[in-house]
């Protein structure tokens, strides 16, 4: 059975993530510990304890996000001796995510992979003055109705499909009105629902633009290395493998749409029959389920399902 592992993206952090890890192996400690001294942070202590609010904040998020995601990634390579180029054809991440896919086929370090995703949450949240953007997703409509709907909605503002997330399950980003006027225009054409999300920034639009800058900059100044097994970018939903194409579609990812659906389903034109997301919650899993309904799918964030998993392997 083919096999791909997915690693999730924000909005899957939740109090108390990586602690089961922790308190089993040495193996998550070490990989907690690592982070926190990369970041020359308590990020730990945030993931075990809170308060929600810290955690929450864009550049907490997405650094704890990857450190859970890769606590698992080394308790089964270290603990399990899962050896992951044998095992996967394929990573991919959502979002912040596809930074942990990365970490996880040795394309960047792990401290290194730290220190761009607070470095990529600072610079996110800076792009753009709080209250002026929004992200919505819109219900029961295909991509490409929202797209246009996002398009026409935009009017001398921004407004542009940010995740494709499958099952016709879109979101947008963009200028808080146009958004507002998307989500309306949704609703007259037929989208089931149109729900405003609690976001800091509008992700994925051109209005993050200074963010891509900022990491067009930080990627130029780490080491970069062919992945073990090829990663599908989120931007183009094709396998990368070469070091200047990954860094270019890292940085066009910050104001790309995220082609999740499209990942999904390259991965299974390729043979992938089994998709097993590695980290926090279970957020891809339930998405497998909508894109790719044939696919096997298991969530793996916990030490019992490491010991589940590996019993699969």
């Amino acid at each position: 059975m083919s096999l791909a592992f997915t690693f999730p993206g924000q909005g899957s952090q939740t109090v108390g993530m990586g602690r089961s890890l922790a308190d089993a192996f040495r193996t998550a400690r070490d990989t907690f510990a690592e982070v926190d001294e990369a970041l020359q942070q308590n990020l730990s202590k945030i993931m075990f304890e809170g308060p929600p609010d810290e955690l929450t904040l864009t550049e907490n998020a997405q650094p704890a996000l990857m450190a859970v995601s890769m606590a698992v990634v080394n308790v089964l390579r270290i603990d399990g001796k899962l050896d992951l180029p044998s095992t996967a054809m394929f990573v991919a991440g959502h979002s912040l995510g596809e930074y942990s896919a990365h970490a996880a086929v040795s394309t960047f370090g792990l401290a290194d992979t730290a220190r761009l995703l607070k470095t990529r949450g600072q610079a996110m949240q800076a792009a753009v003055k709080p209250g002026l953007g929004a992200m919505a997703a819109i219900l029961g409509l295909e991509f490409e109705a929202v797209a246009a709907i996002a398009l026409e909605a935009a009017g001398s503002e921004v407004c542009q499909a940010a995740n494709d997330n499958g099952g016709g399950q879109v979101v947008i980003s963009g200028h808080k009105a146009a958004v507002e006027r998307a989500m309306e225009l949704a609703k007259a054409k037929g989208a089931k629902r149109a729900i405003a999300l609690p976001v800091s920034a509008p992700f994925h639009c051109s209005l993050m633009e200074p963010a891509a800058n900022v990491m067009a900059d930080a990627l130029a100044r780490v080491k970069v290395s062919r992945p073990l097994i090829p990663v599908i970018a989120n931007v183009t939903a094709e396998p990368v493998s070469d070091p200047n194409q990954i860094v270019a579609h890292l940085v066009t990812q910050v104001t790309g749409t995220v082609r999740w659906r499209e990942c999904m389903s390259a991965m299974a034109g390729h043979g992938v029959t089994r998709f097993v997301e590695l980290g926090a919650g279970k957020v891809l899993t339930g998405l497998v389920k909508r894109i790719v309904p044939d696919a096997e799918s298991m969530a793996v964030g916990t030490a019992e399902d490491i010991e589940a998993f590996l019993k699969t392997v």
